[in-house]
């Protein structure tokens, strides 16, 4: 079923705030809180809604640098797609894992504490992978979140 105007009202709000609740968005859009529920619910069986996520200020964790691979993969014949992605995605300092088309073959997000650390994860774990080749770094100087389709 494709989303009704109330529907992409709800996604934007919870986009904004995953917390709000049924009573909360049934009021926002004039719904009772069983009628919020329940469209909510279906958003959520229909998959529209795949989860809930919370957003960790990397900084104060301790992670104070982000950088963005693009990975080339050398040997694409001898190592699979499947032996990469389940080796990158073992790397606790690898955030996101993006499979695409263009120079590179992975997209990679990389936090670490400083340089430093980026180095040695970069030399260590993320060189030694099956069958990497050529990789690019692009570190994040700044981020700011921009609206999606529904903001």
């Amino acid at each position: 079923m494709i989303p009704d105007k109330t529907d992409m009202q709800f996604l934007a709000a919870l986009a904004q705030d995953a917390t709000l609740s049924a009573g909360a968005l049934g009021r926002r859009f004039g719904l009772s809180q069983p009628a919020a529920w329940r469209r909510v619910k279906r958003l959520h069986d229909e998959g529209i809604i795949t989860g809930r996520r919370i957003d960790l200020d990397r900084e104060a964790l301790g992670f104070g640098v982000a950088v963005f691979l693009g990975v080339k993969l050398a040997t694409k014949g001898r190592v699979s797609l499947e032996d990469f992605e389940r080796a990158v995605t073992a790397i606790p300092e690898v955030q996101s894992v993006h499979h695409v088309l263009g120079l590179y073959d992975y997209r990679l997000r990389v936090v670490a504490r400083d340089l430093s650390d980026f180095e040695r994860v970069l030399r260590r774990r993320i060189m030694t992978l099956p069958g990497v080749g050529d990789v690019e770094a692009n570190v994040l100087l700044s981020e700011e979140r921009r609206p999606g389709p529904l903001g």
